[in-house]
């Protein structure tokens, strides 16, 4: 792998900055120690003049949030000619609009939480008071509210009660204008990774997730937070069907490489998607290279053979 030379572009400027900046880390160091010449690069002006100037054999993005997983970034090496590892940008921007992502698990037959999606707009024309209770009378008291497209669980918050929605919406809206607003399905929170490294998508080791609290960006970003078990504690024939659902998921968005299928596993074992994301953390306290180590698989050893099989994917005889 010394021909191979890789840019590692981290950073940019979502509210996920720092995660990206940190798993960008720990992805270049992991190639160095694999044997593959490495920059890591952050997302500025300065970006394109420098892959024209040296080109790179492959991008790998570790970019999260709008920008990094909305398929911004991957139209602009795709305008660069530059090869890159994950999904082309339509899956990127198909798997990033929850609402969007959850029509398409639906219609490939994945159980999602039951929702509905409205624009800010919508409660200042409509009257908040009465729109809100419409959406409690569809979906009952308990319910969670995200923004259509974020990650790293901001602007979402928990609702225990109807009283709680309105205060839970002002924090969704902060981030975007329209929200997610899903029934709570409560049971085993679970995260699944996807790779392919050419012999298509598989599932790794499921990992759970236990946390007092919501899994939010502080629980997910702060060491000794969150309690993982990998593999989950689940019966194998539920962890076959949560592995199953995720390839599943990864199929049906149209994705590349890998992705991390997010679900909730009920005490009857259905899996219920949360949703499925393009570009998975990669720090220290993330859960794929958890299951890549459960896995038995070396974490740079892994980075490089997705790069070197996006750069043959966009090879002359790709």
């Amino acid at each position: 792998m010394s021909d191979l030379n890789v840019i590692v572009i981290a950073g940019g400027l979502s509210p996920e900055r720092e995660v990206s900046l940190r798993s960008g880390a720990r992805v270049a160091d992991a190639l160095r120690r694999a044997g593959v010449e490495v920059e890591l690069r952050d997302v500025g002006k300065d970006l394109l003049p420098a892959l024209a100037q040296d080109a790179p054999g492959v991008v790998f993005p570790v970019l999260h949030g709008i920008a990094g997983e909305d398929g911004t970034i991957k139209e602009v090496l795709e305008l660069a000619g530059v090869p890159y590892v994950g999904a082309r940008p339509h899956a990127c921007r198909t798997a990033f609009d929850k609402t969007t992502a959850k029509a398409i698990l639906h219609r490939a037959g994945l159980k999602t939480p039951e929702s509905v999606t409205l624009p800010k707009q919508a409660f200042h024309d409509l009257g908040a008071a009465a729109l809100t209770a419409r959406v409690v009378q569809r979906l009952g008291p308990e319910l969670f509210v995200k923004p259509r497209a974020c990650g790293s669980a901001f602007g979402v918050s928990r609702v225990e009660s109807a009283e709680d929605l309105p205060q839970a919406l002002m924090a969704c809206f902060a981030y975007h204008d329209e929200a997610l607003i899903e029934r709570r399905v409560t049971g085993t929170e679970i995260a699944v990774a996807v790779a392919d490294l050419g012999e298509g998508p598989r599932a790794l080791p499921v990992v759970e997730i236990v946390t007092d609290g919501l899994y939010d960006y502080t629980a997910r970003y702060t060491p000794g937070a969150v309690e993982f078990h990998c593999p989950a504690r689940l019966h194998a024939e539920v962890a076959q069907e949560a592995a199953r659902v995720a390839v599943a998921a990864h199929q049906a968005l149209g994705l590349l490489d890998l992705s991390r299928t997010d679900a909730i596993v009920t005490e009857a074992g259905e899996v219920f998607v949360l949703e499925t994301n393009v570009a998975p953390g990669m720090t220290e306290t993330s859960t794929y290279p958890m299951a890549l180590e459960e896995a038995g698989l070396d974490f740079g050893g892994f980075c490089r053979d997705l790069a070197a099989q996006a750069a043959h994917r966009h090879g002359p005889s790709a």
